[in-house]
């Protein structure tokens, strides 16, 4: 009899092996706990007009009166970031640049690195607490794209699209778990 019982046990014990191993295999992959360890430091510069920006068009000669020179970048709106789901500060600036086009600028970001974490540009208020973490994909957002590092200093360019008059605040926001990180409130300057 204990031949019998070691036998049918041993398909059953392989077969729980089996769950067990691809269930802590989509466990990892999903959570990605390693990255609470693993931080992205990012220092990217406020981009600024380029010389091609700023020559005269060809066949004009270079001292004749082409205009002012173009302004340099200007902040139409900027908040401080307010923590969420994980630890969350810096600011965020939104930036015309000499050229017309936009940027959504975080400085001094630091928050915990996590998977799949995007910038949004969103309609949303800000709310303190638990109540602000899932408020973000409720109205209008637009993703500037992949959060570059959990820490520093990085720009993101607005498509030419969008009306920035629409959009009053900023996420970072996990798209695997339908949370905010962390958010600003964007105050007109």
């Amino acid at each position: 009899m204990g031949r019998v019982r070691s036998a049918l046990l041993r398909p059953w014990m392989a077969g729980v092996l089996v769950v067990a191993v691809a269930g802590a295999g989509f466990g990892l992959y999903w959570f990605q706990p390693w990255k609470l360890w693993q931080d992205e430091t990012v220092r990217e510069a406020l981009p600024e007009v380029t010389a091609a920006a700023s020559a005269p068009p060809a066949g004009e000669p270079s001292g004749a009166a082409a205009g002012p020179p173009p302004a340099g970048p200007k902040t139409l709106a900027s908040g401080e970031l307010i923590s969420h789901e994980h630890a969350t500060s810096g600011s965020v600036k939104f930036v015309r640049l000499a050229d017309g086009s936009h940027v959504v600028r975080l400085e001094g970001l630091d928050t915990s690195n996590g998977p799949d974490l995007h910038v949004w540009l969103t309609d949303a208020p800000v709310k303190e607490g638990r109540a602000g973490w899932h408020v973000f994909d409720d109205g209008r957002y637009v993703s500037l794209g992949k959060l570059k590092g959990n820490k520093g200093s990085q720009n993101y360019a607005v498509p030419e699209d969008v009306d920035p008059s629409r959009y009053t605040s900023v996420s970072i926001w996990c798209d695997r778990f339908d949370v905010s990180f962390g958010a600003a409130e964007l105050a007109r300057a």
